[in-house]
């Protein structure tokens, strides 16, 4: 199997993709996992109305960046004017694919602004805000979408048809239904009907976490690539990982000394994104994915301390001080 996807005129080379997700696919995150050999990294979901207002932390949370190889920008909202606009925008800053969200299953999307995984029960309205951000710009347009709201509408295929036949490029399906949110275990074997009913690359996403999972799910989903979310948390070296497992070839997993530099790197550039204070604050989901990473403490209560301690501190050297202390050597935290 080819290691590059083609999505329209952009080939992304690799076929192992970073999800968006809020509040982890920052720029810094982007980055780092970029440099760690991610082929494709997306943006955290941006709402699309919000964005063309021009909401600074909308803005920025749309930040292509100047070094990366390949921007991409997923926005969410149901308006297909303001998508429109939303994909204008992002194109005009440098993105080079545009992603729809359909699958976001929070109730404060879903319910309040109604969209995300609640487009799966609109397909007609799908399928303008598809034909909206096609017509807006010249860059692709792809869909993130899941298997339907509920088992009793799993209608991926019928959505992912429309997609395609209103110009989308690549769709990715999270192998649950909105009601699902994330029980249970992601059904790859139903992405196969998608990957049926369209004549574009699909992408399967949901539980994907090492070079076996993703290779199981490439086999029941018939899919040409896979898209990992959470499996990253704390280990945004992950992609290049199951790309080369993908490939049957090895691959260098960080030791001890090599995961705190990325740790440490990666929260100088939050710090130097965002400021210190925004920084602190946006960089603790990763601080404690990291310290889930991290070879010890093995106890589950131990590692709750030195999780709650770090998530605590507010002076940055203090925080990479007790980075080294988790990776390096046998000194506790201080609770």
């Amino acid at each position: 199997m080819s290691n590059s996807l083609a999505i329209g005129k952009v080939e992304v080379p690799g076929r192992v993709w970073i999800a968006p997700m809020t509040g982890v696919s920052d720029l810094p995150f982007r980055e780092t996992a970029t440099r760690l050999g991610a082929a494709y990294v997306a943006t955290e979901m941006v709402a699309c109305a919000e964005f063309a207002r021009g909401r600074p932390d909308v803005v920025r949370r749309a930040a292509v960046g100047d070094g990366l190889p390949l921007m991409v920008v997923q926005l969410v909202g149901r308006d297909p004017g303001f998508m429109a606009q939303g994909a204008r925008m992002a194109a005009d800053a440098g993105a080079q694919i545009i992603d729809l969200n359909f699958g976001c299953p929070a109730k404060e999307v879903t319910k309040g602004a109604a969209s995300g995984s609640a487009l799966m029960r609109e397909p007609d309205l799908a399928e303008a805000l598809v034909a909206a951000a096609v017509q807006a710009v010249d860059a692709p347009v792809t869909v993130k979408m899941r298997l339907g709201w509920d088992d009793d509408s799993r209608n991926a295929a019928e959505i992912a048809r429309r997609a395609v036949d209103a110009g989308a490029q690549a769709i990715t399906v999270h192998g649950r239904t909105r009601c699902q949110f994330y029980k249970g275990q992601a059904d790859w074997e139903a992405v196969a009907a998608v990957k049926a009913a369209v004549g574009v690359p699909v992408l399967v996403n949901g539980d994907i976490v090492d070079g076996d999972t993703a290779r199981t799910a490439l086999e029941q989903s018939g899919a040409d690539g896979v898209m990992i979310g959470r499996g990253v948390y704390g280990r945004p070296w992950i992609a290049q990982a199951i790309e080369a497992a993908l490939q049957g070839e090895g691959f260098h997993e960080p030791d001890a000394r090599e995961r705190l530099a990325i740790a440490v790197t990666h929260f100088r550039r939050s710090l130097d994104f965002y400021g210190r204070n925004l920084g602190l604050k946006m960089f603790r989901k990763h601080l404690a994915s990291y310290i889930e990473a991290a070879p010890w403490p093995a106890d589950e209560a131990a590692r709750r301390a030195a999780r709650a301690a770090l998530c605590r501190l507010e002076d940055p050297a203090a925080i990479e001080d007790g980075l080294a202390a988790l990776w390096l050597d046998d000194r506790r935290l201080a609770a």
